[in-house]
């Protein structure tokens, strides 16, 4: 029975996972075609602004607060901050420079290697050396990826700043995470976070004179498609596969991100896929299995270990 129960866990995780890069990759295609005739800063401020007033509503309607402290809320506001509202603004900002897709998405490829770097002296958690040599891998796999697509656009250099912003900000907001202690569920998790960032971005929407949408009925589907998919799929399952499987597998997973993004990026917007991407794709994924079995030997020994 045990054994059952930990395949059908296996099976769970992995379809979660499955979904998370297919989710979290749609956050860098949509925007391509949504802001090709709109401001990015509208669509992004009507991604968030009625998906808040939503997850407010439920989550009232539910009692899923109910014992949250104001400690939590304001830790849980703090993560957003940089998670959601840092991450996507600096993100929407780079697609609209222009900036190929796969490139974008190289925010996420970089991230493990610094996440895994900064695990250690921050969190106090091993690394295996094999994972180390799956996260080395992966991340010549990306930059693979990444070369094969990069200077597919005439995004000003400048602009290149806007994706390593996007990163610094989502580290943040995970450490912040794993260091809080805080517990809350993935739903008042994400009602937090996507408050936080429609205040924020209506202040600054308004500022600007981004705030009225168009009436094309164009627009308004790729905001249901971006509160869906990018917002409420991938971040819910970000928040959860981090207390499922631990930061080092899912920040592996992030490695897949680029090439994901990079191989829909081909299909739907006609962005170069040669040779050296496809290898690309290829070390990426052995990157991750590597990681991942490394992750699941820890995983196996930490009960032998205990006291």
């Amino acid at each position: 029975m045990s054994k059952q129960i930990g395949v059908l866990r296996a099976g769970v995780s992995v379809a979660a996972a499955v979904a998370f890069i297919v989710t979290w990759s749609s956050g860098f295609i949509i925007p391509a075609f949504a802001t090709v005739d709109v401001d990015a800063l509208t669509l992004l401020v009507w991604r968030f602004v009625p998906l808040a007033i939503v997850l407010l509503v439920v989550v009232r309607l539910s009692g899923a607060a109910t014992g949250i402290t104001r400690r939590e809320v304001g830790t849980q506001a703090l993560i957003g901050l940089f998670a959601q509202f840092g991450y996507c603004a600096a993100v929407y900002g780079a697609v609209a420079t222009g900036i190929a897709t796969g490139t974008v998405a190289l925010i996420d490829a970089v991230q493990p290697l610094v996440v895994a770097v900064l695990v250690g002296p921050i969190l106090g958690l091993r690394v295996r050396g094999s994972q180390w040599a799956g996260l080395a891998l992966g991340a010549v796999g990306v930059l693979l990826v990444v070369r094969s697509q990069f200077g597919s656009s005439d995004a000003p250099l400048i602009a290149y700043l806007l994706p390593a912003t996007a990163m610094v900000c989502l580290i943040v907001g995970t450490f912040l995470q794993r260091r809080s202690g805080v517990q809350t569920g993935v739903l008042v998790t994400l009602a937090i976070h996507v408050t936080v960032t429609a205040a924020l971005l209506l202040v600054i929407a308004a500022a600007s004179g981004s705030l009225v949408p168009p009436a094309s009925a164009s627009f308004w589907f790729a905001v249901v498609l971006t509160a869906l998919f990018p917002t409420l799929a991938a971040y819910g399952l970000y928040w959860w596969l981090l207390r499922r499987v631990g930061i080092t597998a899912l920040n592996a997973l992030l490695f897949l991100i680029a090439p994901a993004t990079a191989l829909a990026g081909t299909v739907l917007l006609a962005e170069p896929l040669t040779i050296v991407t496809i290898v690309g794709f290829a070390l990426c994924g052995l990157g991750v299995a590597i990681v991942l079995r490394g992750e699941a030997a820890t995983r196996r020994e930490e009960p032998a270990l205990a006291p």
